[in-house]
Parts: structure tokens; C-alpha cells; sequence
């Protein structure tokens, strides 16, 4: 049985393809953000689809955005490589970064085409330059462990591995999931980029085996949740019994939901001179790219221009946790 499709939208409508697109920050920082760009008479609407849903429900519910008149397009988030495996023919035009790492994040059209995008690689490394500092992986020889193979840790690492960042790469990637296939997928990708930063990918089958992979980090190391875990799932893909390295850099992409792994890194901040991150900020480049494709509106992703929306954003409808590990680093 096929689900229930929504009603076509009758004014301009933005689509947030998710899983508890309800409880996001977006539905009320949208509103704000649309005044403050002067989009006009627009809406955003979510659509829940559950993890790995069938591929039918993800070509029924973007054959609707496509085929719906006022449906400007979506931003796509858990579901960016699942939707993009049985929908690919569906997609007029497909960007550079979408096609080779066979995922999308964002849905929009320009006249009568309908095109798929990749914007994580862009709003990845946009959001790690807002608190990495200034050349950290040529100074400290650390590395970069993602926890899951998904979208987010495919751009991740493409942005920590490319050229022109010289020494200042990785010494080493390691990523670990749950799911074979989906490291098979992701050193494809890295094999196809050839970007001669030496990669491991380990399949887990629980908390202890990612915790053993955080134990043999070196001081300084970057450890992402790019799990969904705490958000999308309940927990975190480390056990409470877990070591963070001296001066890591712990950030976690969710920004609400339980956070149970920024509460694991916070317990360790002081004794391990942790940098702890949530996804704030990563939230705000994510939409606000989406956004400014989907509208056709150029939006500032730095200065007075990004740091007004950064406030919109924070007085419409930030949780009270997002963002204060970092106000707490800097206070």
C-alpha cells in the first residue's frame, strides 16, 4: 500500500523531506527568514518519510513535488542517498557533486526543469570553517573519524580531503557504520576522487566497537556524529564508557533531540580540553543554501548579512542547548 500523498500547495511551498520534520527549528525560523528576504506570500511544508523507506514512497512523494505547479522544490535531509538511488530518473538535471556522490540535498527547478542537487559539500565545510581553527590538522597531525557513512560524511570527508587545503588535511579518515554496504559505497566515492588522504572504514555492530576507534585516536582528532543518532534515533553511537582524546573536537550535526552524544562529550570537556560543537550552525548554512537555490535569491554565507540571519534564526527558533557549548567555549 502507497501512502497518503499531501494536498497541492497553493501558494509558493519550500518541501522539508525528513522524518520528524514537525519538531524542526526551521518551521518557525522559515517564516522569519522568507519577511526578512523579501520572498513574499511563501510557505514551508514538511514530509515525513520513515528511515529507508520503500523506493515507491520516495518517487511518489518527488514525482508530487515535481508535478505540483506552486512547489518550488525541498531540501532533503537522512533520506539524501536512499531518495536519490530510486528517483535518479526523475531529475531533468543533476549537479556535479549530486552524480558523484549519488545523493541529494536539495530539489528545485528553473523554468521546466526539475534538477537535484548536492549542497553538503559546500555547507559541510562552510560550517567546519566557522569552528575549526586556522590550519588545526597541519598543526596537530590529527585526524578525522566520522561515526556513519551517510550523506553528511560523504561531503565531510571530501571537503577535509580536497588539494588546495595543502598539509592542512587529516592525516587520516577513518568511518565507521553499521552497514557494509554503505562503506562499500563511500571508499567507491573516495576511490573516484582520488584525493590521496589514506582512508579506513570499519563496519561496527555496536557502541563498544566505535568507542575501540576513538581509543586509538591522536590528540586534536575531529569526531563527528553523522548518525542521527539522538535525533532521528534514540542514543549515540558511543557508549558512556567511551575516551575522546585529549583536545578533540567533538561536534555532533543534530542540534535537537536528546544529544546524548554532545552530553557524553561535555562530561569529558574540562578533564580533556574537549572543543564540543552541535549543529547549529551547520543547520543555518544547510537551509539558507537550500533557500537560496530553491528561490533564486543570492543569500550571504559570511559577514554582517549571514550574522543577521544567524540572529533571525537564534530569536525564532533555536533551542535553548543549540549553540551554548560554543558560547560556553568563548564566554
Amino acid at each position: 500500500m502507497t501512502r497518503a500523498l499531501p494536498e497541492r500547495a497553493n501558494r509558493p511551498t519550500l518541501w522539508f523531506v525528513g522524518v520528524t520534520t514537525g519538531q524542526s527549528s526551521i518551521m518557525k525560523v522559515f517564516p522569519a527568514w522568507a519577511e526578512h528576504l523579501g520572498l513574499g506570500d511563501v510557505a514551508i511544508r514538511g514530509m515525513d518519510l520513515p528511515l529507508h523507506a520503500p523506493a515507491v514512497a520516495y518517487r511518489e512523494a518527488v514525482e508530487f513535488i515535481k508535478r505540483d505547479p506552486l512547489s518550488r522544490g525541498a531540501l532533503v535531509t537522512t533520506h539524501k542517498i536512499d531518495l536519490y538511488a530510486a528517483c535518479v530518473d526523475l531529475f531533468d538535471e543533476i549537479d556535479t557533486f549530486a552524480r558523484t556522490m549519488e545523493e541529494t540535498s536539495c530539489l528545485s527547478r528553473r523554468g521546466d526543469r526539475f534538477i537535484c542537487h548536492a549542497k553538503d559539500p559546500v555547507t559541510a565545510g562552510l560550517a567546519m570553517e566557522h569552528f575549526l581553527e586556522a590550519g588545526h590538522f597541519a598543526a596537530t597531525g590529527a585526524e578525522a573519524f566520522t561515526i556513519g557513512a551517510g550523506g553528511a560524511s560523504i561531503a565531510i570527508t571530501w571537503y577535509l580531503m580536497q588539494g588546495e587545503r595543502g598539509g592542512n588535511r587529516p592525516s587520516r579518515i577513518i568511518v565507521s557504520d553499521t552497514s557494509r554496504e554503505r562503506l562499500d559505497e563511500l571508499r567507491r566515492i573516495h576511490r573516484i576522487l582520488d584525493l590521496a588522504v589514506p582512508c579506513e572504514y570499519v563496519a561496527v555492530e555496536s557502541a563498544a566497537d566505535n568507542d575501540a576507534v576513538l581509543a586509538d585516536l591522536r590528540p586534536g582528532a575531529l569526531v563527528v556524529n553523522a548518525t542521527g543518532l539522538g535525533k532521528d534515533l534514540p542514543g549515540s553511537p558511543l557508549s558512556d564508557g567511551a575516551h575522546f582524546p585529549e583536545r578533540a573536537i567533538a561536534w555532533d550535526l543534530n542540534y535537537r533531540g536528546e544529544l546524548v552524544f554532545l552530553a557524553q562529550a561535555r562530561k569529558q570537556r574540562e578533564r580533556k580540553h574537549l572543543q564540543v560543537e552541535d549543529g547549529w550552525v551547520y543547520f543555518i548554512h544547510g537551509w539558507t543554501r537550500v533557500i537560496a537555490e530553491v528561490f533564486d535569491v543570492d543569500i550571504p554565507v559570511s559577514g554582517s548579512g549571514f550574522d543577521r540571519l544567524s540572529r533571525i534564526a537564534a530569536d525564532a527558533g533555536k533551542p535553548a542547548a543549540a549553540g551554548a557549548t560554543r558560547a560556553a567555549r568563548l564566554s
